[in-house]
């Protein structure tokens, strides 16, 4: 990685337009556990099985108790320097850089981030179904279901559940990014989830120099530009700092 970093932080600079994607990797090394992949369950429940909108129809009170607990254990995490490196990129480039995250945690804007395209939504906003309105909710407090202040509705959490879609304004915002960026930082994804895998594909495709950060080889490794395998709390400073 010595050789390559180099270069990669050269090409970085050079870039006007830049598009960066995170997935789990980055907020893991704050702390923030995820359920894709932990093999437990929560109260004799898989995870997977939670978030969905069937499981919130049967039991919205279940699933809210579940939703309560990752925010409380979300609440003690800070971001942690690759989060930092990000945001600093940000104040360098302005409106040059998009940050798309599939994260739920929040931490990008802990961290300073003022523009982020939180594509899977976020564990701090909650939407009505009476009403539709979306807010932020940061109280760690709320009853099992909340209700809406507004309209008595029921609150749900903000986040993309399995077999729902994704916005479709933010999923266009990405894909422009991805095409119209002059390089793109990949960090801490697996490369599989989908929509978000092909978005540093179509970049490649369309002339990025494409820079993946991962703790460990991905299926899309092979095809980007370099691949620096590390954390990224200790790549993305590197990365971001001047030539």
């Amino acid at each position: 990685m010595a050789a390559e970093l180099p270069l990669a932080r050269q090409r970085l600079a050079q870039a006007g337009r830049v598009a960066a994607l995170c997935g789990a990797g980055i907020s893991a090394e704050s702390g923030v556990p995820t359920f894709r992949g932990r093999g437990g369950l929560w109260e004799n429940h898989r995870p997977e099985d939670l978030a969905t909108p069937e499981a919130f129809s049967r039991d919205p009170a279940l699933v809210w108790r579940w939703y309560h607990w990752r925010r409380e254990l979300i609440s003690h995490c800070q971001p942690n320097p690759a989060h930092l490196a990000l945001a600093e990129l940000e104040r360098r480039l302005g409106r040059g850089f998009t940050l798309i995250t599939q994260n739920v945690d929040g931490l990008h804007a802990l961290a300073g981030s003022r523009e982020v395209l939180e594509i899977h939504g976020s564990l701090w906003r909650v939407r009505c179904l009476g009403c539709g309105r979306e807010r932020e909710e940061r109280r760690l407090d709320l009853p099992a279901p909340p209700l809406c202040p507004d309209c008595g509705g029921l609150l749900r959490p903000g986040v993309v559940w399995f077999g729902e879609s994704l916005d479709g304004v933010l999923l266009e915002r990405a894909w422009r990014a991805a095409h119209t960026c002059e390089a793109m930082l990949v960090i801490g994804t697996s490369a599989v989830v989908q929509p978000a895998a092909s978005l540093a594909l179509v970049a490649k495709q369309a002339g990025a120099y494409v820079i993946e950060v991962n703790l460990a080889a991905t299926p899309q490794s092979g095809q980007v530009d370099v691949s620096l395998l590390g954390l990224a709390g200790d790549i993305l400073p590197q990365l971001v700092a001047p030539s």
